[in-house]
């Protein structure tokens, strides 16, 4: 692989709340050579003058969907396997636009999709899956009707399900080994009730708490972990306790909660752009009535928990939790949380905190030697103004996947 040189470039990363200026970006063999303050001279290198412009890791986002193809996640269950693969590229292909190089799925992906994508069959964010999530009957992954008392079928795998019922300590046991067998590289759990699931109350528990530490043995035995769908601080709290060590959403979390997140070295993934959305578009892209109706309680109360996670200390990653054609929204999540956090501690939640969670520090999310060269080039600096990581792209002007360009208008 050709060595290439951006050249005169801003670099910004977590390393500092303030870009590094007149910079050199060194890129050999997929990985970040060198970033130096003083030009660089090398035979055969290929150098591209970025002429100021913002040079950063690749974005990303800690909490994705990429299979959830409609926002009625029941009927998406029930779709043909092809046409739910067929439409994931799209989705996967937009979120690589809007300069998000790596996700990681929390429920319906499989290992076969992120093989697709590593191997170059399809474009797409490298891809960190959690395989089908776990839900107990009655959970936030059953899309039974309430009158529904069919037993979910496990004999076949529908590409279009993001869960798994499934019951138990020595079933849910069995169904974190299958879901690593089959190549899952987290582990999900629904801790709580949730808002796209019909018979579930925000509320309400999800697991006894045997059944969870069950599912954080078998996940650690793996030598994995465990991400919990959660909203209240009662379903955060004992999942916590019993080991969890991402909170996916978190709504609804207290100081007294919060500070015990931070006590447990626990990392929150808040997704408050698909509230809005689900607020705003639900109802018209055929969001089931029950679900629209649990949007607002948890909604209103996404902000808050930003500044609560940042009094106690939590680590704050970037996710979307995006559903069908809502998918679109993905890059607003930086312009919600900046009402509340600093510029610098946005980008830095989508880039070195979420490579944390991924574990992936030093190796994605950094510009600095030794890294994979996931690489923007932005027009702007987005310390000053998070809108230039909007807009579907349109102010990237190259972005670039370990070390290989996958858009380039420098040259």
């Amino acid at each position: 692989m050709a060595v290439i040189v951006f050249r005169n470039a801003a670099v910004l990363d977590a390393q500092a709340p303030h870009r590094r200026e007149g910079c050199d970006v060194v890129v050999e063999n997929g990985t970040i050579r060198e970033v130096s303050e003083r030009p660089v001279s090398l035979a055969n290198a290929t150098v591209i003058d970025v002429a100021g412009r913002t040079v950063m890791p690749g974005l990303i986002d800690c909490h994705v969907h990429t299979i959830a193809t409609m926002l009625n996640l029941g009927a998406n269950a029930a779709l043909p396997n092809a046409i739910v693969t067929l439409k994931s590229v799209h989705i996967l292909r937009g979120m690589l636009e809007r300069g998000f190089t790596t996700v990681r799925d929390a429920g319906g992906a499989d290992y076969a999709l992120a093989l697709a994508i590593e191997s170059g069959i399809v474009a797409g964010p490298r891809l960190f899956v959690a395989g089908r999530a776990l839900s107990q009957s009655g959970g936030h992954g059953d899309f039974r009707g309430r009158w529904d008392e069919r037993e979910p079928c496990q004999c076949c795998r529908r590409a279009g399900a993001l869960a798994r019922v499934v019951d138990g300590v020595d079933e849910v046991r069995r169904a974190v080994r299958e879901e690593i067998k089959a190549g899952a590289h987290q582990i999900k759990v629904m801790a709580s009730g949730g808002v796209a699931s019909p018979t579930d109350p925000i509320a309400f528990f999800g697991y006894s708490e045997d059944e969870l530490r069950a599912i954080v043995a078998e996940a650690a035995a793996a030598q994995t972990y465990v991400m919990a769908h959660a909203y209240t601080p009662a379903a955060i709290g004992r999942a916590v306790r019993c080991g969890v060590r991402t909170i996916e959403h978190g709504n609804l979390i207290d100081d007294e909660t919060a500070r015990l997140m931070a006590s447990r070295e626990a990392y929150a993934v808040p997704t408050l752009v698909t509230y809005e959305a689900l607020a705003n578009e639900g109802a018209k892209l055929g969001l089931p009535p029950d679900s629209v109706e649990k949007i607002e309680s948890v909604r209103k109360a996404g902000l808050e928990s930003l500044a609560i996670f940042k009094r106690a200390g939590v680590k704050v990653a970037f996710g979307t939790d995006l559903l069908g054609e809502s998918h679109v929204h993905q890059s607003g999540e930086f312009s919600i949380r900046a009402r509340v956090l600093s510029p610098h501690e946005v980008i830095c939640s989508a880039t070195s905190v979420a490579a944390e969670v991924i574990r992936m520090e030093g190796k994605l999310g950094i510009v600095a030697p030794g890294a994979i060269a996931d690489l923007l080039v932005v027009d702007g600096d987005p310390l000053r103004d998070l809108s230039v990581l909007e807009g579907q792209g349109k102010h990237l002007a190259a972005i670039m996947q370990a070390g290989r360009f996958v858009k380039n208008r420098l040259a």
